[in-house]
Formats: C-alpha cells, sequence, structure tokens
C-alpha cells in the first residue's frame, strides 16, 4: 500500500466519507462532509463509489507529499492547486506520482474544499465509517476523531494513470462567489409554538453567520425570534433542523450536531442547501424561505436526476 504524507496539514483538515448512520441510539452523530455535492464530484471524478474516503479542508493550507501513484481531484472552494509548484485545475483529476508535491492555498471563495483520491484513502472504519467527528472524539486517520497532523500518512491505492480524466463542465460547477444565501426550510410541528407575526419576522429577516459556527451548527445573529414556550422533553435532531434558544437567535444544525436537544424548532433546511450554509464565511448573509414536504421531495427528486444525467467531460492524454 502507497500513501500521501502531510507535510502541513491546514487549518482544519478531517477524513470524510458518507457518514456515520444507525448509530444515533447509543449517542453518535452522523458527520460527514457539510457539502455533500462538493464531496460527490471529487469522488465522481476519480471514479470511486459515494461512500468512499476524501478529505474535507477547511480554509485551506494543506500541503501534501505523493508516495503513491493515483488520481486526485479537487472540488468545493475555490482554493488555489498547485502540483509541483505548477498552478493545477479544480473540478478535475490529475494524475500524481511519487514524489510530486500537492500544495492548496487558502480559500477564495467559500470556506471547504474536498480532495479525493482513485479508490479513496484507506482508513479503518468505527462504527462503520471513517468520518472524523472531533467532538466525540471518534473517527479518521486514528480513530480519534482529530484533525490530520503534519508527518502522519494518508494510505491508499496506487492506480493505472493510463486512462483519461475527466472534469465537471464549467456549467456545472457552484457559484461560491456570492456571500448570500437562501435556504429553503420546511416547518415542522413545532412551528405552532412561534406566533404567525414571529414567523413572518423570520421569513422576512436577514442573517449573519456568526464566529461561533462550526460543524456542530451555525449560529446566526439577526431579528429575535421568540417562541411561546421556554423548551420541550430533549428529542432526536434532524439535519438542518433550526433551534431557537433563549436568546432568539437561530442556530441551523449541521453534521456534527447532538443527536436530542431541548430547544424550540422551527423547521428544518433542505437538505439540498446545507452545503451552501457551510460554505459561508462568517459575516455571511442568510435568509431563509418556506417550502412544503411536497416541494422538498420534488426538488430531491430533481436534483437527483439532474446529477445522474450530467456527464463528465474527457480529457486528452
Amino acid at each position: 500500500m502507497s500513501d500521501l504524507k502531510i507535510i502541513q496539514p491546514g487549518i482544519l483538515s478531517l477524513p470524510q466519507d458518507s457518514g456515520r448512520f444507525g448509530v444515533h441510539g447509543i449517542g453518535l452523530t452522523t458527520g460527514g462532509p457539510l457539502d455533500r455535492s462538493a464531496f460527490y464530484w471529487a469522488n465522481r471524478l476519480c471514479g470511486n463509489r459515494q461512500q468512499a474516503t476524501a478529505i474535507e479542508v477547511t480554509i485551506g493550507g494543506l500541503v501534501l507529499q505523493s508516495n503513491a501513484t493515483t488520481r486526485l481531484a479537487v472540488t468545493g472552494a475555490k482554493m488555489p492547486l498547485i502540483i509541483n509548484k505548477q498552478p493545477a485545475s479544480l473540478w478535475q483529476t490529475h494524475n500524481i506520482y511519487p514524489g510530486d508535491r500537492i500544495e492548496l492555498g487558502f480559500a477564495e471563495a467559500g470556506s471547504r474544499a474536498y480532495l479525493a483520491l482513485a479508490g479513496g484513502f484507506k482508513i479503518e472504519p468505527i462504527f462503520n465509517s471513517t468520518s472524523a467527528v472531533p467532538r466525540e472524539a471518534i473517527g479518521g486517520l486514528n480513530q480519534d476523531g482529530a484533525p490530520l497532523q503534519a508527518n502522519q500518512v494518508l494510505p491508499c491505492d496506487d492506480t493505472d494513470n493510463t486512462k483519461p480524466g475527466y472534469s465537471l463542465p464549467e456549467n456545472q460547477r457552484p457559484d461560491y462567489s456570492h456571500n448570500s444565501v437562501l435556504l429553503r426550510v420546511v416547518l415542522g410541528y413545532q412551528q405552532a409554538a412561534f406566533s404567525r407575526i414571529q414567523k413572518q419576522l423570520f421569513f422576512s429577516s436577514d442573517y449573519a453567520v456568526t464566529d461561533s459556527s462550526d460543524r456542530m451548527g451555525y449560529r446566526l445573529k439577526g431579528a429575535d425570534i421568540r417562541p411561546s414556550i421556554d423548551g420541550i422533553l430533549s428529542e432526536g435532531i434532524c439535519l438542518g433542523a433550526i433551534q431557537v434558544p433563549a436568546d432568539g437567535q437561530p442556530i441551523v444544525l449541521m453534521n456534527d450536531r447532538q443527536t436530542i436537544g431541548g430547544y424550540p424548532k422551527l423547521g428544518s433546511v433542505l437538505s439540498l442547501d446545507i452545503g451552501k450554509l457551510a460554505q459561508l464565511m462568517p459575516g455571511g448573509n442568510v435568509r431563509f424561505s418556506a417550502i412544503s414536504v411536497e416541494q422538498a421531495h420534488n426538488l430531491l427528486a430533481l436534483d437527483a436526476y439532474r446529477i445522474n444525467h450530467i456527464e463528465l467531460e474527457r480529457l486528452a492524454l
């Protein structure tokens, strides 16, 4: 087995596969990539299954030295990719050989990029997932949830680099240059705890992403939303749930969220929109729009159809 050696780990680099499912009952959260679309394309460009382990690079600064013959793709936030001191394109595959140096600069638009290798990184799973969750000290390279560190090695397999590579057409790539996103929300049963005026205030207000946002939850600052109850019996929490604590400032719960909670929840952000939120830097602007469950199902089905019918562009040998 070959590997990539970590020269510089970057601000926050975490191994992630598609997530840790079916273990909420013992208190473990899902983890997985915050921007599932970018993660999906990184793996697809490398010819991987969707569950293959890639590296989520937050802000940037990751530097690797290759001891492998493999293929690599970087998607997501606009981070300068440099291979052997030469600029390289995002959203396409690149042949990598022993001795090659791979550098990711710092994000110019968006905040999270995904680095995938052909065949995925060969990391031992725990509870059926390699996803690193620092808060729970589980998953990742040493199964302790820790971010990548300098001088560690990322195991991988050698691959055949004689085949052509691929790129995602430019008109299918997301635009991270906007500092404002609209998030679609499915209202939940606890909306009854919010008056009509409070809901109108929420859906007509701008919110800013705060410095306290992380993989557990995005804390927002804006108009105070006041439910008619102070709390509820703790219950299970889904991805994208919008909790409203005592200070009236909404929190959108993300992949590393707690499994249960007792704050009233107005609803949940559509899963398709979580990646948009995750790519915002502190200070980014957020607005919300209500949709029905039926509309959410249609949007998910249409997106799945669109993705399945996108043809990658073949690169010349």
